[in-house]
């Protein structure tokens, strides 16, 4: 008696299941994604603090202009802010997949302020490279005349801080992105809670300063952004080091 031959499945059936058992599972993948945002958020710190503080700190001297030499260490600051950036953007992005089935407007609406508070930056870098090109290229204009353009050109540079970091980001990553962490208790509703009064101070602090009410740079902007500061540097760690909450994921799921 011939010896039964076993059914062959078809090839395309086979590599689908093969597919299947490869493809990383939801909870996998949004781990993934956990991770690279609580990256990125710390990148942005890892670039916008030394950029702000040590190489742009010579475009704040009124006479930088009138020096005679390009300066490598303005232009790091803003290849520094060039990152900052990208990984502004790729919070965002990163997050969106997550956070788009339960939140479609609310998460498309945290990519757009991500884009909007990057545009501010990058007028930002125009403005200083243009100022740090100007020591170099004008060497034989009137110094009175230099002057002014650099006033000129270093305020541009300060208002898109004061619109962008100083409005946009409370916002954004106040408001809305902790929003949404609060609702949906991705992580610990103690880190959120501190994302939904850090926004709306920060918030209030730069209206202050756009309408003349506060110093920008003064006490009082500068408190409201302590606790902006420890929403996103907590929020980025605790997603690098432990993702999301898995349970809470799965109720997203079956929402």
């Amino acid at each position: 008696m011939a010896p039964i031959a076993e059914p062959q499945r078809p090839g395309g059936a086979v590599k689908a299941e093969g597919a299947r058992q490869e493809a990383p599972s939801a909870e996998v993948r949004a781990q993934r994604l956990a991770r690279m945002t609580g990256f990125l958020f710390l990148v942005t710190f890892a670039t916008s603090i030394p950029a702000f503080f040590l190489s742009y700190a010579p475009t704040r001297d009124p006479s930088f202009i009138l020096g005679d030499d390009f300066s490598v260490i303005v232009a790091g600051g803003a290849v520094l802010e060039m990152i900052l950036i990208a990984a502004n953007i790729g919070t965002a992005v990163a997050i969106y997949p997550v956070l788009k089935g339960v939140f479609p407007g609310l998460s498309l609406a945290f990519v757009a302020a991500r884009i909007v508070e990057s545009t501010f930056i990058a007028i930002g870098i125009v403005a200083v490279m243009a100022l740090n090109s100007l020591r170099s290229a004008a060497l034989d204009a009137d110094p009175q005349t230099l002057t002014a353009i650099g006033a000129a050109l270093a305020a541009l540079h300060d208002w898109t801080f004061r619109l962008g970091p100083g409005v946009v980001v409370g916002v954004g990553n106040g408001l809305i992105l902790s929003w949404m962490m609060w609702k949906t208790r991705l992580v610990p509703r103690a880190l959120s809670t501190l994302g939904l009064f850090a926004g709306p101070a920060l918030l209030a602090a730069g209206v202050a300063v756009l309408l003349g009410q506060a110093e920008a740079g003064g006490p009082a902007q500068a408190l409201a952004t302590v606790p902006e500061f420890f929403w996103e540097l907590s929020l980025g760690l605790w997603l690098l080091l432990r993702g999301f909450d898995l349970s809470a994921f799965r109720r997203l799921g079956s929402g």
